[in-house]
């Protein structure tokens, strides 16, 4: 068997990553043959990974970054077990590395990202190696990317949230910033209205539509039992009732007329169907205040939305499409 030397480990163990005594083990092994010796790193990393497979991956670091023309943004997500390892320099590296390959192919999709080349091997080949020199889940969990005349992205302080943000023109770099620090604050689900898919809102209409009848039986109710002079907050819920008799805040007789006003009332009420058309419309419209980019308050200034906000910095100017990724999202 060859000597091993120790400029050949520490060879090993900076193309690799693997610790010292692994990459003497692999050396040995394969009598000093560092093709070899990587792979059989390689498959120790794909066998701790198979091992900790069904381990949860919550930690971990997101990046992301403009590409050189400032017309497109980046963001990926690579995932770990715990915060200590979150927070090494070697992770951290590793995550912008991903990233900075992902910007240079500009890749379509995750998949694409895991399949570039990376060392002797793939992206997604270098995650299965440092699973086993790290001993934790590793995993690519996100990767996104916008295109428009310009791009913003914002990198949250603790590497845990990034936004990315594209716009229909170019665009004052305060501007950009101050809309990409909304979304990753405000949580939007889509640029505007009709970025919403048509069965979402027809699901959120049919619940606001469920929710303004409930209210509205829900006011006759509490009016009949003060009518009573019994306290609704008493007699919510059977639990309650059943609580309050036991407490002595009120009697089992005024605990069994609630029930029967409630149930009565609950029968007897028809809530007109242009009142509920009409409040749960109002209701939608909410919706989109809260969850949509352009109709959301700004928050630095809640008397404009971000439509008004990016109109009255330069006329015409919207975003055209945003990603937001955060772990445990």
């Amino acid at each position: 068997m060859a000597e091993i030397k120790a400029s050949e480990v520490m060879k090993l163990r900076q193309m690799t990553g693997a610790g010292m005594m692994d990459c003497k083990k692999a050396l040995a092994e394969t009598n000093g043959d560092f093709d070899a010796a990587i792979d059989i790193l390689r498959k120790k990393g794909q066998k701790v990974a198979a091992k900790r497979a069904d381990r949860e991956a919550k930690e971990g670091c997101v990046a992301g970054a403009v590409s050189a023309d400032g017309k497109k943004a980046y963001v990926v997500a690579l995932n770990c077990e715990t915060d200590f390892v979150a927070k090494n320099a070697d992770f951290v590296k590793f995550t912008n590395d991903i990233l900075a390959a992902a910007i240079a192919a500009d890749a379509a999709d995750l998949e694409a990202v895991k399949a570039l080349p990376y060392g002797p091997g793939t992206i997604q080949d270098e995650v299965s190696n440092q699973t086993g020199v790290i001993g934790e889940k590793i995993e690519i969990s996100y990767y996104g990317k916008v295109a428009g005349e310009a791009a913003c992205v914002y990198n949250h302080m603790n590497s845990k949230l990034t936004a990315i943000v594209a716009y229909n023109q170019a665009i004052d770099t305060q501007v950009a910033k101050n809309v990409a620090m909304q979304v990753a604050a405000m949580a939007p689900v889509a640029v505007d209205k009709d970025g919403i898919p048509a069965e979402t809102i027809q699901k959120e209409m049919e619940v606001a539509k469920e929710k303004t009848v409930q209210e509205q039986i829900q006011k006759k109710v509490e009016v009949a039992l003060k009518k009573e002079g019994i306290n609704p907050a008493h007699v919510d819920s059977d639990d309650h009732i059943a609580s309050n008799i036991t407490k002595g805040w009120i009697t089992e007789e005024q605990g069994e007329l609630a029930k029967k006003i409630k149930a009565e009332v609950a029968a007897n009420t028809v809530v007109p169907e242009q009142m509920v058309e009409n409040i749960a419309k109002g209701r939608i419209n909410k919706f989109y205040e809260e969850y949509t980019l352009l109709n959301q308050k700004y928050e630095q200034d809640n008397k404009l939305t971000i439509r008004q906000y990016l109109d009255q910095a330069a006329k015409g100017l919207t975003v055209v499409d945003f990603k937001r990724c955060a772990l445990g999202d």
